[in-house]
């Protein structure tokens, strides 16, 4: 007897063995299971683009802005806000602004920015919209849509519409703009404004008329000193023209003055040498030359014939050269 109670003493330590044991072994597993779910509610995964806010009882405590893996107390000691950094764009709409020079132009404007990758803007980002980049966009248009009508009116509406490129100063436009806006959206919201430009231009009706009567009027004041100038120009070249012929005339009739001055020595000499050689025959051709310009095809006269210089055919080179044929 003793035998036997020796061996059931004997088994019921070994199942008490095997009792703590397994007891053992969950108590691990339950820890191990316990250790992994702390140790993942301590894991903070940061994605790119993003920056992450370790907050302390709802206190912002810290910011990672590394991409990657961080530490952090389990809930509810500290909880992990995720803050978008990745370019965002706005545009305000139309905007009916009024210019220098008294004129309306309808502007629209778009707007790139974002949250800058420091921790102080971050955490200003978080307290001023509560991470909500909605409203963050909303005032940013009422910002631009202010700023705009005080831009414009540095401006004639000739700098932001014309057909000269030259003069149009969009870029001055745009660069004041940002100017404008940039230090306080970064002051207040911590928002960093990247890039601010002009989407849209357009006139009203009433901007439009008054444009297009300007635009017609330079040109026809453009037009009216072109005529102008061309009317000078002509006029120029017409008294250029009209100096050059009198010079050219006078040149040709002191050119031909000469030339019959000549002519006319030439002739006497030749007159005087044929008188000297014969006096007669030479009384006789002057007189038929005389007789070929008074007379044309057609005339009829009734003189004497022994009257100069019709003697000539009465009397012949020698009567006409004869005192005896004298009458």
């Amino acid at each position: 007897m003793f035998s036997h109670h020796d061996d059931d003493h004997d088994d019921h330590d070994h199942d008490h063995d095997e009792h703590d044991y397994g007891s053992l072994l969950r108590i691990g597993v339950a820890a191990l299971i316990l250790a992994a779910a702390i140790a993942a509610a301590c894991i903070v995964m940061v994605p790119a683009g993003e920056a992450g806010v370790i907050t302390r009882f709802g206190n912002p405590v810290r910011v990672v802005t590394e991409p990657g893996l961080a530490w952090k107390l389990p809930a509810p000691f500290e909880s992990t806000i995720l803050i978008d950094l990745r370019l965002r764009t706005t545009s305000t709409g139309l905007q009916d602004v009024g210019t220098r020079d008294g004129l309306r132009v309808l502007v629209q404007s778009y707007v790139a920015w974002q949250v800058p990758n420091d921790p102080q803007r971050v955490r200003q980002f978080l307290r001023s919209v509560r991470n909500q980049p909605d409203e963050a966009a909303r005032q940013l248009r009422s910002f631009v849509s202010a700023a705009l009508h005080i831009t414009a009116s540095d401006f004639d509406l000739t700098d932001l519409v014309n057909i000269d490129s030259s003069k149009v100063r969009l870029d001055v436009f745009e660069r004041q703009l940002h100017d404008q806006i940039a230090p306080r959206m970064l002051a207040v919201y911590g928002i960093d404004i990247r890039q601010v430009g002009v989407e849209r231009m357009t006139l009203p009706d009433e901007t439009l008329a008054a444009t297009v009567a300007r635009m017609r009027a330079e040109r026809e004041t453009v037009a009216a000193e072109r005529t102008a100038d061309g009317l000078r120009q002509a006029a120029a070249i017409r008294a250029d023209a009209d100096r050059d012929a009198r010079e050219v005339v006078a040149q040709a009739r002191e050119q031909a003055a000469h030339t019959e001055a000549d002519a006319q020595q030439a002739a006497a000499r030749i007159y005087a040498k044929a008188y000297q050689s014969d006096p007669g025959l030479y009384t006789t051709l002057r007189s038929l030359d005389s007789l070929t310009q008074v007379l044309g095809r057609n005339s009829s006269l009734v003189l004497r014939a022994d009257a100069a210089p019709f003697r000539v055919l009465v009397d012949g080179p020698a009567g006409a050269g004869s005192p005896r044929a004298k009458p």
